[in-house]
């Protein structure tokens, strides 16, 4: 069976390829940066499609010879108009998935209430669901409710807001009746779905074994945890708007996505039927409970074993635009700040130093200015330094690292940072280890700004008598590090 999955470097995506492979699918995957692949261990196992979800042509080419089409799509958070872009999305989809003779269609959405105004998150998710099922295609719209997992917006939002405050002052969104369900459960699902009867083309409620509140949910998070028990004060009135904000400033989870997530949660997301069990049985050992869903996502964060985030992700706003090749760039002004030093540091020491930037490792120069920028950037819906990294170790292409993504990496040589803070312009920052001609290790550092407008050209020279201090502190301060490192590991040579 040959199956395509969109959204394949997303959070579920990028953990249903590796399920569905070991379920014997043939998998093809639709991606717009191939490199992006390579984040993951699946890479080598998987058929590339590279094209656009908006480009016709590309989606008809990935749809050829597909029997089973996985439709993991969204834009939410991507702005104002983000519910036509996603009927349009889908309504492509639909169309070529038709003509292209696939057999079946399955769709992760949200769990739909019956009976309540819907947030504008999951009105535009029932409405994909419609289109799909409309199709013509035997469709399977698998609707969840929060995701339990390392990694997920809803997990990580919960998470964080409930240790980083032991007292909260809440809106009555706290309230609401949810049916979380654990990530690893959405997957079985997802893979079962594909051998569903021809004639099955419907929708399904998937939920787990608890129905709780979001202050359960935060309550025995802080139990799973080891936490103390959180005090909660509910006040009538937050609009999700400010309650948007509050979650941006307080989680890694920005204020745009934040937003949508927030609005769902007044919904009550509980599933009124489990008629998925008749074609797919629930996991060997039944559902997932709550806590046990908590326990794994933790113990996951705690072995730095998270292979996807809702971070894999762009940030919603950041630039898209790849740093131009040509450094005389036609597009307009590129302003550089380059310098190099040489380094007493082996290359791949030098190199251990820089992959290992930013997250808890801060980023070699004074933290008090980082620290402030990056509260600076979360007041303005920025993602600020909160999303730290996947790895602590190992960088990709396409990580997100702080309020930076990793565009371009040459492996133990070269990585070039897009910048995703809010700034009036596009941003790249690079870091290259060479050698000169006596073949001493040397460290070249650049940071580039293409300004947008009169605002972009005062932002550069007002923060440039300041680059000094940071980027030629981090500079100097990654070559101390890698000198060290240096030192010890010839120390524990000669002692050994």
């Amino acid at each position: 069976m040959r199956s395509l999955v969109t959204g394949a470097t997303g959070y579920i995506g990028g953990r249903l390829v590796p399920r569905l492979l070991e379920s014997g699918h043939t998998v093809r995957v639709l991606v717009r940066d191939e490199a992006k692949t390579r984040a993951h261990a699946w890479s080598d196992d998987v058929e590339v499609s590279v094209g656009d979800a908006t480009d016709a042509d590309a989606v008809r080419a990935a749809l050829e010879d597909v029997d089973v089409l996985y439709y993991l799509l969204h834009s939410i958070g991507t702005g104002d108009d983000f519910e036509k872009t996603e009927r349009d999305m889908a309504q492509g989809f639909a169309d070529a998935a038709h003509d292209a003779g696939v057999q079946r269609i399955v769709y992760l959405s949200g769990m739909v209430p019956q009976g309540e105004e819907l947030s504008e998150h999951l009105r535009s998710r029932e409405q994909v669901g419609q289109i799909l099922l409309d199709s013509g295609v035997p469709t399977a719209v698998l609707q969840a409710g929060v995701v339990i997992g390392s990694g997920s917006a809803s997990f990580e939002m919960l998470r964080y807001l409930t240790e980083r405050l032991p007292v909260m002052v809440v809106p009555r969104w706290v309230t609401t009746r949810i049916q979380p369900i654990a990530v690893r459960d959405v997957l079985h699902y997802l893979v079962g779905s594909a051998e569903m009867p021809s004639d099955v083309s419907r929708r399904f409620d998937v939920g787990g074994p608890d129905v709780l509140t979001y202050l359960d949910m935060m309550q025995r998070y802080a139990a799973v945890a080891g936490l103390p028990r959180r005090r909660i004060l509910k006040v009538p009135v937050l609009s999700p708007t400010l309650s948007s904000h509050w979650v941006g400033v307080i989680t890694p989870v920005p204020a745009s996505l934040a937003r949508p997530l927030v609005e769902s949660l007044r919904n009550t997301v509980v599933a009124s039927e489990h008629d998925i069990q008749q074609y797919v049985p629930d996991p060997e050992g039944g559902l997932t409970g709550y806590d046990k869903a908590v326990g794994l996502a933790l113990t996951k964060i705690q072995d730095l074993d998270v292979p996807t985030s809702w971070s894999s992700a762009s940030y919603a706003g950041a630039p898209s635009e790849p740093l131009p090749s040509d450094p005389d760039w036609a597009g307009g002004s590129l302003y550089k700040d380059e310098r190099t030093r040489e380094v007493e540091a082996s290359p791949s020491q030098l190199w251990s130093v820089i992959e290992g930037i930013g997250g808890d490792n801060g980023w070699y120069s004074w933290p008090l200015a980082w620290a402030v920028r990056g509260w600076m950037d979360r007041f303005v819906g920025g993602p600020g330094l909160r999303r730290g990294r996947r790895n602590a170790k190992d960088l990709v292409v396409g990580d997100a690292l702080d309020f930076w993504r990793v565009e371009a990496t040459d492996d133990k040589t070269f990585l070039r940072l897009r910048a995703e803070m809010r700034v009036p312009g596009l941003a790249w920052l690079e870091l290259e280890v060479g050698s000169d001609d006596g073949g001493s290790t040397t460290f070249h550092h650049r940071a580039l700004f293409h300004p947008h407008g009169l605002f972009g050209q005062l932002y550069w020279w007002g923060i440039l008598p300041f680059h000094g201090i940071i980027f030629g502190g981090m500079q100097r301060n990654i070559a101390k590090a890698a000198e060290q490192l240096a030192l010890e590991e010839s120390s524990g040579r000669s002692t050994g």
